[in-house]
Formats: structure tokens, sequence, C-alpha cells
């Protein structure tokens, strides 16, 4: 099988992710907080006060991040002049399915691909290591069932 390299952005690509790494260095000197998509979520849906979950003042700036994942899109759009490219590359019954398997492996792993990918490998958590590489593996395989098996 042919690489299809027309989508092959590596000046984009390259940018994007030290925006990424940026924002997350950010909100760890700022808030000491990892940013972890599934964490900010969660966080969003905790009540104050109960236990170990965040209190009020702390839902603000997860609450700008999610404006700000919503948002950015539109920002680049208008920057560029015309709407990002996205190619789906599962539709139907597989979109759920797939979303459920996420949660249930960000729930099981103690965060997600962004919060150990980004966040734990810069901080050489073994934790996080052994989570990517447990993502990449499931990945790959799931890939491959679903490309070449099924």
């Amino acid at each position: 099988m042919e690489m299809d390299w027309a989508g092959f952005t590596p000046i984009a690509s390259f940018v994007g992710g030290c925006m990424i790494g940026l924002a997350a260095a950010i909100l760890m000197a700022i808030n000491g907080r990892v940013m972890g998509v599934s964490g900010v979520l969660g966080g969003l849906m905790t009540s104050a006060g109960s236990g170990n979950k965040p209190a009020e003042d702390d839902k603000s700036w997860r609450w700008l991040f999610v404006a700000g994942t919503v948002i950015g899109p539109f920002v680049v759009w208008g920057l560029q002049g015309a709407p990002i490219e996205i190619t789906p590359v599962a539709s139907g019954w597989m979109v759920p399915v797939a979303g459920f398997f996420v949660g249930i492996g960000a729930a099981v792993g103690n965060g997600c691909t962004s919060g150990h990918g980004i966040c734990g490998l810069a901080r050489l958590s073994l934790r996080s290591f052994v989570a990517v590489g447990t993502f990449v593996s499931t990945g790959i395989i799931t890939v491959y069932i679903l490309r070449h098996v099924m």
C-alpha cells in the first residue's frame, strides 16, 4: 500500500505541535495542571466541594480551554479564508463505539493521549511511557484489523 503524501504538512504540523507544547507548558506553569483533555472535561463534570473534586474557581480555566478548542478552528478558517479540510476516517456505528473505547481507555489509564503523550512524556513519567506505548500499539493493531482483516 502506497502512502498518500498529498496531505503531508511538516511545517504546519511542527508549528501546531510547538503551539500545543507551549500551551501545555503555560498551563503547567500558571495552574500546575496537566493539559489532558479527559482531565479538563472531567473537572467540568464534577460538582464543587465534594471530596477531591475541583472547586468552582477551578472551572473557569477549564471552560476557557473548551471554548478555545471549539473557537480555534473558526479563527484558523478566518485567517486562511477557507474552512479546515476534514477527512473522516470512520463513519456510522464505528464513531460512537470508538468513542466509548477511548473513554474506557482514558478512565483505566488515568488520563488520555494528550495528557500522557504531551505532558507525561515531557515529565519523563514511566506511567505515561507505558500508557503511550499501549495507545500506539492498540491503534496499530486496530487499524490493521479494520483495514486488512475485516
